[in-house]
């Protein structure tokens, strides 16, 4: 429930922070007919997302033995990969989004067309986005929990966003964006380690992967701690934990969560003198 819960609180809070930023830019200048658009967008964006979730949750169900196994595998890889890019996409982009979106606006408007087509794909790109990220996240929970209660924590953590989105934009209220983001893009980085890692074991499962050293650690004598129980389904859900791990699970969750994390945390001028240096580098190169 708590993964879930993180899940649609980040995705759920960007989208509804770019709506929100769109809706108040619409009431900035004054064009109440362009609300229109906004919401249609809006609303095509939901519909789609939760059709896409629909029809993947459908598949996977109708699915047996290693090829289902296979195909939680593949969700799981493919929620790691987007997570890994969200995280950093957000951390590079969140301060410019409300000057892109204006200015998108503001260019649609002074061409004299085209300024309904520009806010409803907006607000429909950026819903549309995070939902299908989303849907992919919730599915990829829900292999280590109940599917009611990750909808619960999902509806739980979308209500949250859309009311901290509102709040910041058209409330006015000051939040410290920078930490919030920060937070959450680190639990998601462990989020993501607990997905790969259990990648690994659907794979070894289906046999489709070599297993090298099973039962690296057994901690299946303390009850509690059992995937049967609740605290193990909330480490499971969130983080990816097996009492009994192999050592190719181990190695690829501490692989991804180190590196990744190092990675996240790099301070962003450093990230930009390492551009700098290495493009350097290569004009120096070219010119010899």
């Amino acid at each position: 429930m708590l993964a879930s819960f993180l899940i649609m609180l980040r995705e759920g809070f960007e989208a509804a922070l770019v709506v929100a930023i769109i809706y108040a830019y619409i009431r900035k200048i004054d064009r109440p007919e362009l609300m229109r658009p906004m919401w249609l967008g809006v609303g095509g964006a939901a519909a789609l997302s939760v059709l896409a979730g629909v029809l993947i949750h459908g598949t996977l169900e109708g699915l047996e033995g290693a090829a289902r196994l296979r195909a939680f595998a593949a969700i799981s890889v493919a929620a790691v990969f987007v997570l890994t890019w969200m995280v950093f996409w957000m951390r590079r982009h969140s301060r410019a989004i409300r000057g892109e979106l204006q200015h998108s606006i503001d260019l649609a408007a002074s061409r004299g067309q085209g300024i309904w087509w520009a806010v409803g794909l907006a607000a429909f790109f950026a819903v549309v986005r995070e939902g299908l990220e989303a849907a992919l996240f919730l599915i990829a929970a829900a292999t280590t929990d109940s599917g009611g209660l990750v909808l619960t924590g999902g509806l739980l953590g979308l209500a949250i966003a859309a009311a901290a989105a509102y709040l910041v934009v058209l409330g006015g209220l000051r939040l410290p964006m920078a930490q919030f983001f920060k937070i959450t893009g680190m639990m998601l980085v462990l989020f993501a380690a607990g997905l790969l890692s259990r990648t690994v074991m659907f794979l070894q499962a289906s046999g489709d992967l070599f297993l090298t050293w099973n039962n690296v650690y057994d901690l299946t004598g303390y009850a509690w701690l059992t995937v049967d129980t609740e605290v193990g389904k909330f480490l499971g859900a969130m983080f990816g934990w097996d009492p009994r791990p192999s050592i190719e699970q181990v190695v690829a969750y501490l692989g991804y969560a180190i590196t990744v994390t190092y990675l996240f945390l790099r301070s962003p001028q450093r990230e930009a003198a390492a551009a700098q240096q290495r493009q350097a580098t290569r004009t120096s190169g070219s010119g010899h």
